[in-house]
């Protein structure tokens, strides 16, 4: 069946390590105060119906760690669930005839059985399936909460709508214009919608970030930037015939005397006001169209900037100057107050617009010190600098010039210093059935009721149908729409839309703490123990959806008083994507690796070591069949190598031992004490378990070299066996079927799973060279080996003498030359 069987019959060993854990239940953990716990999580999967090599990966590199939490002594939860609600069940329901249940449930039996064949030392008793009612309720009841709190609430309001789905998505599922899921145009729409108050939370999303020092700083400048705080002032422009202002919202009010017109967004509540009149159909018509395109498509700025002119004018407070009002698809609404003062000098988006238009550009700010007059307005300065053209402002820096105006702006009451935040709530209402229903019941006597909790869960019925018909199917359920008003008693009807999926995912790891609890979401006790996420691995694709909600769960939680925690995961590892022929594996484009075939041919102690090798963590692995079967080799080169010390420990040798090699023991004795230091701090320190693994292969050569040399004495083959049980114990978190094979062949007790990771002496440890690198004015030039511990003088002398270092300095003067001993010479020209 497997090239493989001939030497190692990895098949029989995986599948009977596999049963020995299942039966042994070696994985399961409980809150134990004696010893420091560890919770490691990987981003649970949505159950498709196989697991992909991003899986793989991902799940192989949480093994590694927690497998040597575990034997350093920690208390390691290291949890599982499924991430089990949402469009693909549904829509494999209708193209398939199948219920979304049944297709989950299958996906989920079927994916589970091949992680437990990846021999990931999951604890399945803690399992959480997101789509069954014991979970779902939980979100529910938060949601409950929320609502009493005014957290949760209803309005009307434009959305992003995806046709092919056919429902609502958040802004950021539909980044691009496109559906995250199924990379359709998004339409907007206008309706009812369940929003969650996230903006609340603005300020503690950006503080937070200062308590998250183990996060990729890409990703918190993600999060950063989504977020947006801009901190600025409102201004009110008068507008005497409307009898009301325009309130606008600027970053720069230094340039206000630079204002040459107002543009509003076509959502704005003022617009259809300003445009009535003789123009009224003609301009109507335009907004409507301008309404209809996508908000997203012009947030990007790739949109053609248009706009109409109300004929309406507009007061600038700060020169009482007349400026026109115009209508333009560049402003959105969802930003400040969806009205804008357009400063075309020192905007770009402002300055294109006015040059289309032929609108007034007028220079208020030059650079400092002010370059030589241009001659006259036209030009575009978009930084800080000095203020002119700015009657008793002129002359002001800009920032002295934005604190001076905002503070009259307020003491004369049209307007004030303020912060914004481009955040904006999240849209959680989803017109699908394969989804938790929101918990609300509408009643035309009492209003908007919450479900009592005593009637949660909101079921998801089994019975609805399925066409693709726009609509949630939940709809033409009668039994489920028809429902009593909680607080009169009286006929009442329910809420039809089901929650957004990230809901789910915004707090399963809390119930991994104590997934059979049946009063609240979590056991405070249970959570107070495992929480926070000691590590968190998951892909960056998920760093403005998933990580921001999860966080703004976190602090709603906290609220609650239901943890006493401000954020759940300290540790964030984003492992990179996996690729094959230079793009990522996709069914679409027909390079999809199964893992399945792979381990059926090279076994999963195979592919977890290939996996984990090819590359570190946070970077591309790019599949490569060659060096899957290098990684076979090398597993079964460890078996031949132990199997043969392991035979020649149990040889009573003929006559007298051969004299014992102090050389080679020495060699071996300090090769092993140094593989040992490196593997624990790759894995620990930089989970960097590529260099983690060629330093096992290394010594693993050294071992092979020295065998045949020690092999004669006693003490020789002592050594030997201390050295394979060494190499089992390092290489066990990366192929753990074959070393629990050796170890009990080996006659150890228990499993390796169990055993203590192995010590080393720190003398024997020590490397006795250095590789010093040699840089000139911080760039690298050249290195050198020296003796450990030299001098300062000597690493100058030696840096200053190689001949590349000589040539590249040439007759220019050395400044100075800086030292870290052992490590680097940097020379200063």
């Amino acid at each position: 069946m497997s090239k493989g069987h001939s030497e190692y019959d990895f098949f029989e060993i995986e599948k009977r390590w596999q049963k020995v854990w299942a039966d042994k239940r070696a994985f399961e953990v409980r809150e134990d105060p004696a010893k420091p716990k560890f919770y490691l999580l990987e981003m649970y999967p949505y159950p498709s119906g196989r697991i992909h090599m991003g899986h793989v990966r991902n799940y192989s590199i949480g093994d590694v760690i927690g497998r040597f939490k575990t034997m350093r002594g920690f208390n390691v939860l290291h949890p599982i669930g499924w991430d089990a609600l949402g469009m693909p069940a549904e829509n494999a329901a209708i193209k398939h005839s199948i219920h979304p249940q049944t297709w989950t449930l299958d996906n989920i039996a079927h994916m589970k059985a091949q992680l437990q064949r990846m021999g990931i030392a999951y604890d399945w008793s803690r399992e959480v399936n997101t789509c069954l009612p014991e979970y779902y309720k939980w979100n529910q009841w938060i949601f409950l909460r929320l609502f009493e709190r005014g957290l949760a609430y209803r309005k009307k309001s434009w959305v992003n709508w995806c046709p092919q789905c056919r429902t609502v998505l958040a802004n950021e599922q539909a980044a691009g214009g496109e559906c995250w899921r199924c990379a359709t145009p998004v339409e907007q729409k206008k309706m009812d919608h369940w929003f969650l108050k996230i903006t609340d939370y603005a300020e503690e999303l950006l503080t937070g970030h200062a308590q998250l020092r183990k996060w990729p700083e890409h990703v918190l400048l993600m999060q950063k930037n989504w977020i947006g705080k801009s901190r600025g002032a409102y201004v009110d422009f008068a507008v005497p015939e409307l009898g009301r202002p325009i309130r606008v919202f600027t970053t720069r009010i230094d340039t206000i005397f630079g204002a040459t017109f107002l543009v509003l967004s076509p959502e704005h509540p003022l617009s259809r006001d300003l445009i009535a009149g003789d123009k009224e159909a003609k301009l109507q018509e335009w907004v409507t169209k301008t309404v209809a395109e996508s908000r997203l498509r012009r947030d990007l700025g790739d949109a053609e900037k248009e706009g109409i002119d109300t004929g309406r004018t507009a007061i600038n407070p700060f020169t009482g100057e007349r400026i026109p009002i115009w209508i333009a698809n560049y402003v959105l609404m969802e930003y400040g107050t969806g009205a804008i003062m357009a400063v075309p000098a020192h905007d770009e988006r402002d300055f294109e617009f006015a040059q289309k238009y032929g609108l007034v550009i007028r220079e208020v700010i030059e650079p400092e010190p002010p370059a030589a007059d241009t001659g006259g307005d036209g030009g575009l300065f978009v930084d800080h600098g000095l203020v002119k053209n700015s009657g008793p402002w002129s002359g002001l820096r800009s920032e002295e010039a934005m604190e001076r105006m905002a503070a009259l702006a307020k003491d004369q009451g049209f307007g004030e210093a303020s912060t914004t935040f481009r955040l904006r709530d999240w849209g959680i209402s989803r017109q699908r059935y394969w989804g938790a229903p929101i918990p609300i019941i509408y009643c035309a006597k009492c209003g908007i009721q919450g479900v009592p909790d005593e009637d949660l869960p909101v079921r998801i019925p089994y019975n609805a149908e399925f066409t693709g018909e726009a609509g949630s199917p939940l709809e033409k359920v009668a039994e489920f729409v028809n429902a009593t008003c909680p607080k009169c008693g009286g006929k009442a009807r329910r809420e039809t839309d089901t929650m957004d999926t990230f809901v789910d995912s915004s707090w399963y790891f809390f119930r991994y703490a104590s997934p059979k609890e049946a009063m609240l979401p979590f056991a405070r006790a249970a959570a107070d123990y495992w929480m926070p996420v000691d590590l968190y691995i998951g892909g960056v694709e998920h760093a403005i959806l998933h990580l921001i909600y999860a966080r703004f769960f976190t602090k709603v939680l906290r609220d609650l008083g239901l943890t006493a925690l401000d954020e759940p995961f300290p540790h964030y590892l984003a492992q990179g994507m996996v690729t094959k022929d230079g793009s990522a594996m996709s069914k679409s484009r027909g390079n999809v690796v199964d893992p399945d075939e792979i381990i059926n041919t090279y076994g999963a102690d195979a592919l977890r070591l290939f996996i984990l090798f090819a590359a570190p963590p946070e970077k591309e692995f790019a599949w490569n069949e060659d060096g899957i079967e290098g990684a076979y080799r090398f597993i079964c080169r460890v078996r031949q190598t132990f199997e043969e010390i392991r035979e020649m420990s149990q040889e009573s040798a003929a006559g007298e031992d051969a004299a014992f090699d102090t050389d080679s023991a020495a060699r071996l004795r300090k090769k092993m004490h140094q593989t040992i230091k490196k593997v624990g701090e790759d894995i620990e320190k930089r989970f960097h378990l590529n260099t983690a693994i060629s330093s096992i292969m290394e010594f693993t050569n050294m071992l092979r070299r020295e065998k045949d040399v020690l092999k004669g004495s006693a003490e020789g083959r002592a050594l030997l066996r201390e050295a394979a049980a060494d190499l089992i114990l390092l290489l066990s978190p990366f192929t753990p079927h074959i070393c629990e094979e050796m170890w009990k062949a080996l006659g150890r007790d228990g499993l390796v799973f169990h055993a203590p990771w192995p010590a080393y002496d720190p003398g024997l440890a020590r490397e006795e060279k250095a590789t010093v690198v040699v840089e000139i004015n911080g760039k690298i030039r050249d290195k050198f080996e020296t003796d450990l511990g030299i001098p300062e003088d000597e690493m100058k002398a030696i840096a200053l003498g190689l001949p590349r270092i000589q040539e590249l300095i040439g007759a220019r003067p050395v400044r100075k030359v800086v030292c870290i001993q052992n490590k680097i010479v940097n020379i200063v020209l």
